[in-house]
């Protein structure tokens, strides 16, 4: 947690997979806020004085023994509060309503009438204005608090929307931190500026003038040593330290040989030549590969990376006389993910970070100056630093890079026919100007082969599968719908300048909440 001068919102997370979008939504209108586990709501109060309270959804059920509950000092601090669907209902079972299971259930989208003027839908409509937004729920209130009135109703839900306009208490049983509730960013919105009275004073450059005179009082005069990896979040994160503190920052580049094609020159070219930013350059290539040798487990994969990559870090961050302190690129994302209200899968997820601290045998201070921000939010650092916008605008690439797009064993020349086969992939969707719609578009190597005919010879080749997805939020994502000419022309490509591969298909799947890399 960071100690803002900014209007903090606090959001309560109850374990929903979409509390980070709530986040996303208010930051986006430029409100400073923080995602706190409701477990441990009592210490971020001690730190944090917010604003006003976000409760987010979650997968309990308030009437069950043991269920998260909302503390009840977030009702006394005197700011307003907003119930998001699980976060209406504690809110209205801590504040003396009733809530029971349901007969009928909501999922999905639903249509909510406004039957009272209330400034949480300035902007929507009067009175019987009929909105649409998601719902995802089970239970239902039955009663309402003291206090309380209905502002919106559904077909399903008599308490869709309810507010106490004098403690500026309100709960929507609905989601509006999701795309698919159209105008849920304007009632977000109405909360914390019409309602909370938030000016939306957050802005990047003002993040970039703390994030530097942070980064100066931690180090002092000391050394950093930065682990770059070749994506986005460490070489924002090196070039804001640069920033801050000059050559008293070191960067070391551990090139896995399991990234991009030619990425690994760029980066160094980047650095080197462009900003001048000391760094040490190791190929430790055949190393990675050497311990992937017979490796085919998706986890152990990855374990397998983070390990070794640890490990050539720490050999060469140990020939540079006096380093005091280690950045990496932690992104709030993983602060949030493993600090889980309900366990989760973070452990997983997550298996390549050293996400809160450092292994013992490390006696370095840890340095992470985008800790706060989302993957958005650091793009738009970089540009505000003056990172070129082809670079920072770059698709995501996983920390574990080609090895987890390499279903089984990883070899050189698995390595080799892959990144020549995204490579073209990547061309093409740049030649037909779509780069920019998508979200994140890469290829993988199956471990199929199939019998093929090519001119007068038959093949026994590999099949690559391409996948291209559209995403508002990196949690869930659909399959970019591509003009059936671009595929042809990137499969024909690859099948023609790719020596290994006779077969190419494309993977229409969605990613739902939760899930990670494609393996």
């Amino acid at each position: 947690m960071t100690e803002s001068t900014h209007e903090p919102v606090l959001i309560v997370d109850f374990g929903s997979q979409v509390t980070q979008l709530i986040a996303r939504r208010v930051r986006e209108s430029g409100i400073y806020c923080e995602i706190h586990p409701y477990d441990r709501v009592e210490a971020a109060l001690d730190g944090m004085r917010p604003r006003a309270v976000i409760l987010s959804g979650g997968p309990s059920s308030v009437h069950e023994a043991e269920s998260p509950a909302a503390s009840k000092r977030l009702f006394e601090l005197g700011v307003p509060v907003l119930g998001v669907c699980y976060g209406e209902q504690t809110m209205c079972a801590e504040l003396g309503g009733a809530v029971e299971p349901g007969q009928t259930r909501e999922f999905g989208r639903a249509e909510i009438e406004i039957v009272r003027d209330s400034p949480l839908f300035e902007g929507l409509g009067a009175q019987g204005h009929r909105e649409t937004v998601w719902m995802s729920h089970g239970d239902k209130v039955t009663a309402l608090p003291p206090g309380f009135e209905t502002i919106a109703v559904s077909e399903g839900s008599p308490f869709a929307a309810i507010a106490d306009e004098g403690r500026r208490f309100y709960g929507v049983q609905f989601h509006p931190e999701v795309a698919h509730t159209p105008r849920g960013a304007l009632i977000l919105r109405n909360f914390t500026h019409r309602i909370a009275g938030l000016s939306g004073d957050w802005t990047m450059a003002a993040f970039r003038a703390e994030a530097v005179a942070r980064i100066r009082a931690q180090v002092g005069g000391g050394k950093v040593i930065c682990g770059l990896s070749g994506g986005v979040d460490s070489s924002v994160a090196a070039v804001l330290l640069h920033e801050a503190i000059g050559d008293q920052l070191t960067c070391v580049f551990v090139d896995t040989g399991l990234l991009r094609l030619d990425e690994g020159e760029q980066v160094v070219s980047l650095f080197r030549n462009h900003y001048n930013i000391p760094l040490i350059h190791v190929d430790a290539s055949k190393e990675f590969l050497g311990e992937l040798k017979g490796v085919s487990d998706p986890e152990a994969k990855r374990k397998t990376i983070g390990r070794v990559f640890v490990e050539v870090f720490d050999r060469e961050a140990a020939k540079i006389d006096g380093a005091d302190f280690l950045a990496q690129g932690t992104l709030y994302p993983d602060v949030i993910e493993s600090v889980s209200a309900k366990g989760g899968p973070s452990a997983v997820i997550k298996s390549h970070h050293n996400v809160g601290g450092l292994p013992d045998y490390m006696k370095l201070k840890l340095v992470e100056p985008l800790r706060e921000l989302f993957k958005d939010e650091v793009r738009v650092l970089g540009v505000e630093l003056g990172l070129p916008p082809a670079f920072v605008g770059r698709h995501p690439f996983p920390g574990p890079g080609l090895g987890i797009r390499i279903p089984g064993e990883v070899t050189a020349e698995k390595v080799a026919v892959l990144q020549k086969a995204d490579a073209v992939f990547l061309d093409e969707i740049r030649k037909a100007g779509l780069y920019n719609a998508i979200w994140q578009a890469f290829a993988v190597l199956l471990p199929v082969r199939t019998v093929g005919v090519m001119g007068d010879a038959r093949t026994y080749d590999e099949v690559c599968a391409l996948r291209a997805v559209t995403s508002t939020d990196g949690m869930t994502a659909d399959f970019f719908e591509f003009p059936w000419e671009v595929l042809g022309r990137a499969a024909t490509r690859i099948i023609n300048e790719v020596k290994g591969i006779n077969r190419v298909v494309y993977d229409v799947t969605s990613k739902p909440p939760g899930t990670i890399e494609w393996e």
